[in-house]
């Protein structure tokens, strides 16, 4: 009795076939990369002030209008108000002139009743200069990103039962389509709530895509090919990704400009659909053993070696007795009993850890330095906190910073190592390891 390794073991571990797997699946997964921080840019906020209508008012006064209030030690104009414009203009038109006849810290202000004038020394423009999301209505930029992330939420927790029902491949292309599609529609938004409704909708493929590339992989390759493209393949296609943001967004400095290039590229992937076979494994649990048998040929082929003349002889798929009635599963196996439970809160702890060390900064990037012309783009990679004087200077309070969520966070996973250990192995929660799988194929040599 062969496993599925076994079976399929006269084919290489890195022959052709494993190596056009390899590379599109990492390719596919470049766009979960930039995706995933794509609202770094697209919902920066640059300086701003109320807009001054064109109304008759002297040099003086318009130059005054905006008050001006001390941020950080530095004298800045504010973001939020102004005085009073009829006010302003009566006094304009007597003839009184600011700070000499008027006492400007008596004047009434007001709201940014004529929206705002945004700085273009950075940006052309965000999204937060598109739909105004400041002052009274800056709760929606943060709104913006938690929505993002809830769609992504949602895309984790069906993805997987999709993929195990309608298959690796399809979920995997379905996804990539949601991410290029509604990204790219994003584009033609006209208000905030439309531009999230899409952008939940684009977050639905985000870490979905992933997910589905990352198993389609692991089911197909095997053996250290299988751990490397597990480990470092999936790793190095979203790291590509997330290293071609900050390029485009150099370059791009309209929002609407950086959400096509990042998208209209996304329909090259869908080619791929040709090279990138479905999993066997999961063909072989459907009981499709024909369909599964021609992939494996195909891949003989391309590898120039012999396949057997049967491959899955016997096979075999556990079922339950007919007297008994199929055992359904869900995601609620995860803490169905103490053992798998445990388990279950002790990896979530650990990501939670790593997700605090890893965005310990809040995710802020300092773009007035990071997208200026004159700051070398090595310097533009160094995380927010890290630089100083234009990206040049290293300050200590950035690696403090990083080092203050980063040491606690990794004390705290190593003390979990040994809990992770004795859940796996033995004691009240032992037993795990060998526990045999729920569902299983076994082949027998031809």
């Amino acid at each position: 009795m062969k496993s599925y390794p076994e079976t399929v073991a006269f084919l290489g571990q890195f022959g052709r076939f494993q190596q056009v797997v390899f590379l599109l699946l990492c390719i596919s997964i470049v766009p979960n990369g930039f995706g995933a921080f794509t609202l770094v840019f697209l919902t920066d906020t640059p300086t701003h002030h109320c807009r001054v209508p064109d109304v008759n008012l002297t040099e003086d006064w318009r130059a005054v209008v905006i008050p001006v209030r001390v941020m950080n030690g530095k004298e800045v104009r504010s973001s939020c108000s102004r005085y009073r414009l009829d006010v302003v203009r009566n006094l304009s038109d007597q003839g009184y002139s600011p700070g000499r006849d008027v006492n400007l810290t008596f004047l009434e202000e007001e709201t940014c009743q004529d929206g705002w004038i945004y700085s273009k020394e950075v940006y052309q423009s965000t999204v937060v200069t598109e739909f105004d999301l400041v002052c009274n209505n800056k709760w929606k930029k943060p709104l913006t990103t938690t929505i993002f992330f809830v769609g992504i939420l949602a895309g984790s927790f069906f993805a997987g039962q999709l993929s195990d029902k309608f298959g690796r491949k399809p979920i995997l292309f379905i996804t990539l389509a949601l991410q290029t599609v509604f990204s790219f529609i994003q584009v033609f938004s006209v208000s905030w709530s439309m531009f999230t409704v899409l952008l939940v909708i684009n977050g639905l493929g985000q870490m979905s895509n992933y997910m589905a590339a990352l198993v389609l992989g692991a089911e197909i390759l095997t053996g250290n090919v299988r751990l490397l493209y597990s480990s470092l393949g999936t790793c190095f296609g979203f790291a590509a990704g997330y290293m071609i943001l900050p390029v485009c967004a150099y370059f791009l400095r309209d929002w609407k400009s950086l959400m096509l290039a990042l998208s209209l590229p996304c329909l090259a992937l869908f080619p791929f659909w040709w090279f990138i076979p479905e999993s066997p494994r999961w063909l072989l649990c459907q009981g499709r053993v024909e369909e599964a048998e021609a992939i494996v040929r195909k891949a003989a082929r391309m590898n120039k070696v012999q396949a057997p003349q049967v491959i899955f002889e016997d096979y075999i798929v556990s079922k339950p007795k007919d007297s008994q009635a199929k055992e359904p599963h869900s995601i609620l196996d995860l803490v169905g009993n103490v053992e798998i439970g445990f388990m279950t809160i002790i990896l979530c702890y650990v990501a939670l850890l790593w997700s605090i060390a890893h965005s310990g900064d809040g995710g802020k990037i300092r773009h007035h330095h990071r997208l200026r012309p004159d700051v070398p783009l090595h310097h533009r990679a160094v995380p927010d906190g890290a630089t100083k004087h234009g990206g040049r200077d290293l300050q200590h309070s950035g690696a403090d910073g990083k080092l203050h969520h980063a040491i606690p966070a990794g004390t705290q996973v190593l003390l979990a190592i040994p809990a992770l250990h004795h859940t796996g192995q033995s004691g009240r929660f032992g037993g795990l390891r060998n526990r045999p799988p729920a569902r299983e194929f076994r082949a027998t040599a031809p």
